[in-house]
């Protein structure tokens, strides 16, 4: 759906992009982090055609963005941050304007605004003035104009930035439900966003790409090995014996003895084994309750920080 080959950008001397290589597939939600200046709004900017790389091809929806930019570009909705709208003009006029801008066959025009206004939850205020709707729905009404034309593909830069709680997670369901039907792009400095809303991350720092991947993987990195802790009540002391027991276990450790007479215990097993189901299966044999279990798990803020100062892939 979208693919970067080797693309460079220079303006002058400063290298913004340094040999960037990508791919996006079709229906996936995407998103791109890295901290100021790590070349993101380059990158969205490239794609969406508003500037050319130096080198390197950039591929859209099948299309070369040099060689057939005016077929790209119709396949792209771009919902910038900040939401630039026409604060003079009511919900409705501006989709409107929007699908005038971009075409739309006059005879399906209407079908196609209120097919958007339903899509987009702004049934109850579409014949107010912009100026006098809340921040949550005027982020609506701008990803409403990039959904106007139809695009296979949605990019998104810091779709929910200066919402409320309320407006941030109806946003994240909206966002979750077109990439039923688009290939969505997500720019956004609040990780944990990422890690709820996107199938893939793509990392960038200083020009470079220094990670494409689940966030699940992501996590993964910054674990660095597969741990599981354990509360229990061992009665018969059976929990020494354990080890032999549980296939793919390393190590056993007890961490801690509470005054309730339970236990807490570190089990460490080898790489990409699960654990926890054989635990349960073999602690209930041998007598020994289990009162909690959890994984040794990190955060993609985590697994962020450790990528871009690391500088790794």
């Amino acid at each position: 759906m979208i693919e970067l080959k080797n693309v460079t950008k220079k303006y002058g001397s400063f290298l913004a992009l340094d040999d960037v290589s990508f791919k996006i597939e079709e229906g996936e939600i995407v998103g791109l982090l890295g901290p100021n200046g790590a070349g993101k709004s380059t990158t969205m900017n490239i794609i969406t055609g508003y500037i050319e790389q130096t080198s390197g091809d950039v591929i859209v929806a099948g299309y070369d963005m040099l060689k057939k930019s005016k077929k790209a570009k119709k396949e792209i909705g771009y919902m910038p941050e900040g939401v630039p709208l026409y604060l003079d003009l009511t919900v409705k006029e501006f989709i409107k304007y929007m699908a005038e801008l971009k075409q739309v066959n006059k005879r399906e025009r209407k079908e196609k605004i209120n097919e958007i206004i339903e899509k987009t939850g702004l049934e109850n205020v579409q014949n107010k003035l912009i100026r006098n709707i809340s921040r949550g729905y005027k982020q609506r009404v701008s990803l409403a104009g990039a959904l106007v034309g139809d695009p296979k593909i949605l990019i998104l830069d810091e779709p929910t930035v200066g919402l409320d709680p309320k407006q941030i997670t109806e946003i994240r369901k909206l966002i979750k439900k077109l990439g039923k039907n688009h290939t969505v792009i997500i720019s956004s400095h609040i990780l944990s966003e990422i890690s709820q809303v996107c199938s893939k991350v793509i990392i960038i720092n200083k020009g470079k790409i220094l990670a494409v991947d689940t966030p699940k993987n992501l996590e993964n990195r910054v674990v660095g090995n597969n741990r599981v802790y354990v509360t229990v009540e061992d009665k018969k002391d059976r929990m020494k014996d354990i080890k032999k027991k549980i296939k793919g276990l390393k190590t056993i450790e007890l961490i801690k003895e509470n005054e309730d007479k339970t236990k807490e215990y570190m089990l460490e097993g080898e790489k990409d084994v699960d654990l926890r189901k054989t635990i349960f299966e073999v602690l209930a044999k041998e007598d020994i309750t289990v009162f909690e279990m959890k994984k040794a798990d990190a955060t993609l803020e985590e697994a962020f920080i450790k990528i871009i100062e690391g500088g790794k892939k």
